[in-house]
């Protein structure tokens, strides 16, 4: 299920979608591709924040971050709500929040787009999977 199909009923949402290499430099791409796209957005940073996490976890969960690997970043705006799915080639394991030990270096990344978030949730299997994250926001509008 992509994002298109989850806005479908409102012919007022916008919608992106963009593909990158499987690199780790791609992740900083991924941030201003967002961050382009959401000027404005009263929750930004959270949202940056959410989308690299989903993007480093592809890449370093998934056969996305294998030489040759891609993963697509997908952006739903309504009104008063931001969709941000990152779309990866599967991996062995599944997404899932954990209890990170207090000096572990990684393992947080999902518990902290649950704090970030209205919502989230993954779909997909190991040949691909979509992680997403939902907030609800509000549009600081030039006078």
């Amino acid at each position: 299920m992509s994002l298109a199909m989850l806005f479908a009923p409102d012919p007022a949402a916008l919608l992106w979608r963009r593909s990158f290499p499987g690199e780790t430099v791609q992740a900083a791409a991924a941030r201003r591709f967002v961050a382009a796209l959401l000027d404005g957005c009263d929750l930004l940073d959270d949202v940056l924040l959410a989308t690299d996490e989903m993007v480093v976890n592809a890449l370093r969960h998934t056969k996305s971050g294998s030489p040759g690997g891609t993963f697509t970043v997908e952006i739903g705006r309504r009104e008063a709500a931001i969709v941000v799915g990152v779309r990866d080639e599967g991996g062995p394991t599944e997404p899932a929040v954990v209890d990170a030990d207090e000096y572990a270096e990684s393992g947080r990344g999902l518990r902290t787009i649950s704090t970030l978030a209205t919502g989230w949730g993954w779909f997909g299997n190991e040949q691909a999977r979509t992680v997403t994250a939902v907030f609800g926001v509000s549009w600081v509008t030039a006078a």
